[in-house]
C-alpha cells in the first residue's frame, strides 16, 4: 500500500519558518516533520510514498535526493572522484515527488498524482503537517471492514487554553482548580485517511478542495467512515505548535515515535 502526503501549501500561519522552506520541511528534533510522518507509516510496513509538492518543492526534492548520502558514513576520495559507502542507515523507502503546482488546492493535488496509483488501489492519504500515534494497521482494517469509499481519522483536538474552575459570590470569586490544555469535546477531521482510488474521480480540476469537495460529497452519500482515535494528535499550524512538538521530542516523550 502507498501513502500520499500533501506537501504543497504555503503554511502562512508559521511564516517564521516557511519563508525559507515548505511547511513539511520544518524540523522537529533535527528532522523535517514529513520525515516523522513517513516514519510513522513505515513502522506499519508502508514504505512507498507519493509526495504532492508545491511551494518551494525543490527543497523537498533536494532533501530526498541527498538523503542516502546524509544518512551514511562515507569516504570521499577527491583525487579519484570516488565515494565509498561504509555504513548506510537509510530506510527502505520508495519516494515519488510530484510537482502539483503552486496554487493548486488540496483536492487538485491528489488529482495530479492519480497516474502514480494503480487501478482500484486502496491507499493512505494525509497532510504533511500533523503527527499522531494512530494505529495505521487498525485504521486500514477498519476501512476494509466497512467497505466504504473513504475513511478518515476522527480525533479530539487539544485545547489551546487552560480552563478555570471558579466559585464564589459576585463580590468574591476564587479559582478552585486550573486545568491546563484540556481536551475538547468535539470530534474533528485529523487526516490520516484510507481511500479507494475511485474517490479521485470526484475531483475535476486544480481548484477543488479535498475537504469541501469530495469529502463533503462522500459524507452526504454515506460513503465516509470515521475511525475514532483517542490518542495523541497534534497539528503544526503555528510556531507555538512546532515548539511544543520539539519539546516533546527533546524530552523523549514524543507519543508519535512508534518506531
Amino acid at each position: 500500500m502507498k501513502a500520499v502526503i500533501l506537501a504543497g501549501g504555503l503554511g502562512t500561519r508559521i511564516s517564521e519558518e516557511t519563508h525559507l522552506k515548505p511547511k513539511p520541511m520544518v524540523e522537529i528534533g533535527g528532522h523535517p516533520i514529513i520525515w516523522h510522518i513517513m516514519k510513522i507509516y513505515s513502522s506499519y510496513g508502508i514504505d512507498e510514498f507519493i509526495i504532492c509538492c508545491g511551494y518551494k518543492g525543490y527543497i523537498i526534492k533536494e532533501y530526498f535526493a541527498n538523503y542516502f548520502l546524509h544518512t551514511s558514513d562515507v569516504t570521499l576520495d577527491l583525487k579519484k572522484n570516488e565515494t565509498i559507502i561504509h555504513h548506510q542507515k537509510t530506510e527502505p523507502w520508495k519516494v515519488t515527488l510530484v510537482d502539483t503546482g503552486q496554487e493548486t488546492m488540496t483536492g487538485g493535488r491528489l488529482l495530479r498524482v492519480k497516474e502514480h496509483l494503480q487501478d482500484d488501489e486502496t491507499f493512505c492519504f494525509t497532510y504533511g503537517d500533523g503527527l499522531s500515534n494512530v494505529d495505521i494497521n487498525e485504521l486500514i482494517k477498519y476501512h476494509q471492514s466497512h467497505k466504504l469509499s473513504a475513511t478518515l481519522t476522527a480525533v479530539i483536538p487539544p485545547s489551546r487554553f487552560g480552563l478555570l474552575d471558579i466559585e464564589g459570590s459576585q463580590n468574591c470569586k476564587i479559582v478552585r482548580k486550573f486545568e491546563e490544555k484540556p481536551r475538547d469535546s468535539n470530534w474533528i477531521n485529523g487526516g490520516f485517511f484510507v481511500l479507494n482510488k475511485s474517490v479521485i474521480d470526484l475531483i475535476k480540476n486544480d481548484s477543488i478542495s479535498w475537504e469541501f469537495g469530495p469529502l463533503t460529497h462522500l459524507a452526504s452519500v454515506n460513503q465516509l467512515a470515521a475511525f475514532h482515535h483517542e490518542g495523541f494528535w497534534q497539528p503544526m499550524d503555528t510556531l507555538r505548535d512546532r515548539n511544543y512538538l520539539e519539546e516533546l521530542w527533546n524530552k523523549k516523550k514524543a507519543p508519535w515515535k512508534v518506531w
